[in-house]
């Protein structure tokens, strides 16, 4: 959408009228769309991490200046060139910023996911330790997400800093 205004002008329409609809209203229609298992947590996940993903591309590919695109213009680069070496480069930071934003919404609404509707789980286990009033799961659910989204968003930092070496 960033990159080409015919492609803004058909899928931004249909991105803001989705945009606003919270992640967790999708749960419902996951379960009955895909039932208790795997599938509609994935569906919600999706949903919850495609947002944050989307608008921070956008916004990166943007915010590249001006200067660059003539100059990629005035040295004919072709289209492939342009993404593989002026676009993408140019929007990383923001894209890598939407997946960190994406990594946090996507354990956030995977837990709330599973306290809703499933059977197995992290939030089914805190729901399960909620229902039995047993404190000390409950805080082993949470170090447990807490120990896996701080592990998750390490090797997206090395990811990223492998992706940008200039950064570093």
């Amino acid at each position: 959408m960033g990159a080409n205004k015919k492609m803004e002008a058909f899928m931004n329409p249909i991105f803001l009228t989705l945009r606003p609809i919270p992640p967790l209203a999708w749960i419902p229609l996951a379960i009955v769309w895909l039932g208790l298992g795997n599938s509609a947590k994935v569906m919600v996940i999706y949903v919850a991490a495609f947002v944050p993903a989307v608008i921070n591309t956008f916004t990166g590919v943007r915010s590249i200046e001006t200067p660059q695109r003539e100059a990629a213009a005035m040295l004919g680069v072709s289209r492939w060139t342009y993404y593989r070496e002026v676009l993408i480069p140019g929007a990383m930071p923001l894209i890598f910023t939407g997946l960190r934003l994406s990594l946090q919404a996507s354990w956030t609404t995977l837990v709330a996911a599973e306290l809703v509707g499933a059977t197995l789980g992290l939030g089914s286990i805190l729901n399960q330790a909620a229902q039995d009033i047993n404190p000390a799961m409950i805080l082993v659910g949470m170090i447990s997400v807490a120990i896996s989204g701080w592990l998750m968003t390490q090797i997206l930092a090395r990811a990223e800093s492998y992706a940008m070496p200039w950064r570093t």
